[in-house]
């Protein structure tokens, strides 16, 4: 049985920074592609990060561009998302997703494997 399982999230100020981690099993983690996705109440879900199966390529929504960072530890089965500078606007729900198509623009039917999401608010 796959699962992907997010955690890290939580309420943090803006200006502050959480982690994020995507915990896998039940699947060949490192041969999938890892993307993020975030979705607020009322909005249409949104790619924000992904990295490639191998690990070299990865790709920024714009609006998280220079603040978010994706990487992956095969190791442990894991992807992480490192948000700096986080903004009220960040405030949504972080899903991690696992592809098997080899590109970084993982749209949602490109998407084989979704977690539960973690809860991200940004608030002061």
């Amino acid at each position: 049985q796959v699962q992907l399982v997010e955690s890290g999230g939580g309420l943090v100020q803006p200006g502050g920074s959480l982690r994020l981690s995507c915990a896998a099993s039940g699947l060949a983690f490192s041969s999938y592609t890892v993307a993020w996705f975030r979705q607020a109440p009322g909005q249409d879900r949104e790619s924000v990060a992904a990295i490639s199966w191998h690990g070299t390529t990865t790709r920024y929504a714009p609006s998280v561009k220079g603040r978010f960072t994706v990487s992956r530890d095969d190791a442990k089965n894991t992807v992480f998302l490192q948000m700096n500078s986080l903004k009220p606007e960040d405030t949504a729900v972080y899903l991690c997703a696992a592809s098997s198509a080899d590109t970084v623009i993982v749209t949602p039917t490109r998407v084989h494997y979704w977690g539960q999401g973690t809860q991200v608010t940004v608030s002061s």
